[in-house]
């Protein structure tokens, strides 16, 4: 099986930085594009930021300039440095990850996802 696990929310205040991880384990031959997605109350889930495995990325309008995406293939690790935090970042951040892995029958592609970590920011 595959597992994302993301760790580095939690509070801080308006103005502040935080940096998000997600490392990627299990039966892994290739991560193809690995992105950060948030969901606030109330809203739907949205793309935040996205990166291919040859470093392409691609950002929501909303955090172009603050957030910054990247990742260390040969961890199979993502991050997501997140600089002038405004409250309405506040949402729980969910890792992706579209990727290889091998099951007994052969490589699969599929799309996983990590539980979530909140990140607050106050005002």
């Amino acid at each position: 099986q595959v597992q994302l696990v993301e760790s580095g929310g939690g509070l801080v205040q308006a103005g502040g930085s935080l940096r998000l991880s997600c490392a990627a384990s299990g039966n892994i031959f290739s991560i193809i594009t690995m992105g950060w997605y948030r969901q606030a109350p109330g809203k739907q889930r949205e793309l935040v930021a996205t990166i291919t495995h040859a470093g392409s990325t691609n950002y929501a309008d909303s955090v172009k300039g603050r957030f910054t995406i990247s990742r260390d293939n040969a961890k199979n690790t993502m991050y997501l440095q997140m600089n002038s935090l405004k409250p309405e970042d506040t949402a729980v951040y969910y890792c992706n990850a579209d990727l290889l892995w091998g099951p007994p029958l052969g490589p699969t592609r599929n799309d996983f996802w990590g539980q979530g970590t909140q990140v607050t920011v106050s005002s």
